[in-house]
């Protein structure tokens, strides 16, 4: 059967293309790396780990959350290494460590432009890398130091291999796409294999190859994964524990723990030993918000991810349908396997996970909904009255949804979902009026669906962003996502758009704070589970009226506290410790000197337990225990260890109080 090509996009000669494709290039480099300095320390859990590495190959290697290796992270560190390695370079800095985060959006803009161009020409590459560039989400993503930015980028260059491989056959593009997902699952673990699935049904399907050599090929490819993310598994296992840190996040000092538990089957179920929550919480959903299938589209996901998704989904549907009684090799319904088969495959597991789930996961979704709408527009194009009709109705339908994104925001902007309402229907009906107007049709209702996130991608992007959940665009009213007092969880911003409870309320008060119910005892001189006391407990950072201070974002340290840190340092391995590893991170980023996390990011991990701490106290090995950190693991199934050691230091160790901060010199017990 003979291929019918679509009739592309307005696409004049081709002397344009090179041009265009500058222009979106330096526009995104401009978006994500304006003022990128706003940011601080971005998650100074990670940037932490991230000085850690640049004094320490050893940390480097495991990620490790302090140059003297007490506690790694709780990601496998290949992000850790991209950023270590600039500032091993250019020094500690907001810079080194958020510049290499930008570039990666820039190349992840370019390398899909480079893939959706081969199969659907030029303008419908454009098309895609431009929304990538202006999802919300990605802007922030891409000007943040979390896994996702690398992530995003090894799944895009996984994408391209794959579709190389379909062209010609290729056992060395297909075995090159496992290795690109391998080094994924080193950035962010199980997360990168959703979109194998997809990958392997579009060689299946449309790979040149005999049935039986595709198999096979599929099955290198799949070695290929296991070594490329495997190798690093197996040293970090194979290593005795003690001659590394522990490994962060699991409770038995394991990397495949890790891998299978926390970071992987207990996302799925909300089984997540030593986690914040999942399961039953507030917000009628869960501690993460209300599953379902509706998920990526509620108050808190939807201005993150969903403009364009409803299109994709309409326009996926509809190039299919095209595309059916075409040969089986045929490129462009492959590529709608591909890119379609990602965004429903990772988009149905993020919306029905029941563990712990963060807007922000959402830019894994960005690459495809960029091309899917790229490829359907490319695909309906001029190709008769059906065709039209149905672009017609995914514009008006597109515009009605970002009017509706809109005015979740209501002092952003209010006038701008009403041009976007109007012109989006304009350009609808322009669509089906005669070709003479048929590209000012397009270039209408190109600006309407694209003004809405484009205006969040800018606001985003002039706004600072700090801690642990980060969210893109305006505070938005409602559901899992309100800012201050709107109620629920907020990504923390410079704004005062920090994270909180219902109302705003971080509970925890100087002198112990309350932990979450039926969690972790609350410490001397600061709640173990939402510490308000001490610099630890302020939340630091751009974090205000309340909330997971300690936990979500790193501590505020005082000039006081830093000079009392930095005296005598070189003769201890820690010049203090903290419970929870956020709170942890202020004070090594303010003094450059390791502070020791006990418990990792959530206080919950037996990291050291109650003898070894004591050993190090009596070894003179760490300077100060400073009061408030993270939750403790009592009502997640955790170590209680960090709670143990809190109250073994204040039953033996006279506390001080250094402006809000409670602290204990470990050098000089009570009589």
């Amino acid at each position: 059967m003979t291929t019918t090509l679509p009739v592309p996009l307005p696409d004049r000669p081709r002397v344009w293309v090179r041009p265009a494709l500058a222009a979106l290039l330096l526009a995104t480099g401009v978006l994500y790396l304006w003022g990128l300095s706003r940011n601080g320390w971005a998650n100074a859990f990670y940037s932490a780990a991230v000085q850690a590495g640049s004094e320490s190959w050893k940390a480097f290697f495991f990620g490790s959350s302090d140059a003297a290796n007490s506690i790694t992270v709780d990601k496998t560190p290949a992000s850790l290494w991209v950023m270590a390695l600039s500032a091993r370079v250019f020094g500690v800095n907001s810079w080194s460590i958020l510049v290499p985060q930008a570039l990666m959006g820039v190349a992840s803009v370019a390398l899909l432009f480079a893939t959706v161009r081969r199969w659907y020409g030029p303008a419908a590459g454009l098309l895609a890398g431009a929304v990538l560039a202006l999802t919300p989400i990605a802007v922030l993503m891409f000007r943040f130091n979390n896994p996702d930015a690398l992530l995003v980028l090894l799944m895009v260059a996984g994408a391209y291999a794959t579709v190389r491989a379909v062209e010609n056959g290729s056992t060395k593009w297909i075995v090159l796409a496992g290795v690109f997902v391998g080094f994924g699952f080193l950035a962010k673990m199980l997360q990168a294999l959703l979109v194998v699935p997809a990958f392997a049904l579009a060689y299946l399907i449309a790979g040149p190859p005999k049935l039986a050599k595709r198999v096979g090929q599929l099955l290198l490819s799949g070695l290929a994964v296991v070594v490329s993310a495997g190798w690093y598994i197996a040293i970090v296992e194979l290593v005795p524990a003690s001659m590394r840190p522990y490994i962060g996040g699991s409770q038995n000092n394991s990397i495949l723990e890790l891998t299978l538990g926390y970071n992987g089957l207990g996302r799925l179920n909300g089984n997540e030993t030593g986690s914040v929550g999942g399961g039953g919480g507030f917000g009628g959903g869960g501690t993460w918000g209300s599953s379902g299938l509706t998920r990526m589209f509620d108050s808190a996901q939807g201005g993150q991810i969903s403009w364009l998704l409803p299109a994709a989904l309409i326009l996926l549907v509809a190039g299919l349908v095209i595309t059916v009684r075409r040969e089986r090799t045929d490129r462009q319904r492959a590529g709608l396997i591909l890119w379609g088969g990602w965004l429903l495959i990772t988009g149905l597991v993020f919306s029905f996970m029941q563990g712990i789930f963060h807007a922000y996961y959402t830019v894994a979704l960005a690459p495809a909904v960029g091309a899917v709408v790229a490829m359907g527009v490319s695909l309906l194009w001029r190709r008769g009255l059906v065709a039209s009709v149905t672009l017609a109705v995914t514009v008006a339908i597109t515009a009605w949804w970002s009017w509706h994104l809109l005015g979740l925001s209501a002092d952003f902007l209010p006038w701008l979902r009403w041009v976007v309402l109007i012109g989006g229907l304009v350009g609808a009906v322009a669509l089906l009026l005669p070709a003479r107007l048929v590209a000012v049709a397009a270039g209408v209702s190109l600006v309407a669906v694209l003004a809405g996130p484009a205006a969040y991608a800018v606001q985003t992007a002039s706004e600072g962003h700090s801690g642990s959940i980060p969210s893109a665009g305006p505070a938005v009213a409602g559901g899992f996502g309100g800012g201050p007092g709107r109620g629920g969880f907020r990504g923390t911003r410079d704004d005062g758009g920090g994270p909180g409870f219902p109302d705003g309320g971080g509970q925890g008060s100087p002198n112990g704070g309350q932990g979450l119910p039926g969690g972790g005892q609350s410490l001397p001189g600061g709640g173990q589970g939402f510490p308000g006391g001490g610099d630890g407990g302020n939340g630091g950072g751009g974090m205000r009226g309340g909330g997971m201070g300690g936990l979500l974002d790193a501590a505020t340290v005082s000039d006081e506290m830093k000079t009392l840190l930095e005296a005598n340092a070189d003769q201890y391995t820690w010049v203090a410790a903290a419970v929870g590893s956020q709170n942890a991170s202020g004070y090594q980023l303010a003094t450059g000197e390791p502070v020791m996390a006990i418990g990792g990011f959530n206080g919950s991990d037996p990291s050291p337990t109650l003898a070894q701490f004591q050993q190090y106290v009596a070894e003179g090995k760490i300077h100060y225990f400073i009061g408030g950190g993270g939750f403790g693991g009592r009502g997640s199934g955790g170590s209680n260890a960090s709670s143990e050691i809190a109250s073994w230091v204040a039953e033996h160790f006279t506390a001080q109080t250094v402006g809000n901060t409670t602290l204990y010199d470990l050098t000089q017990p009570t009589a």
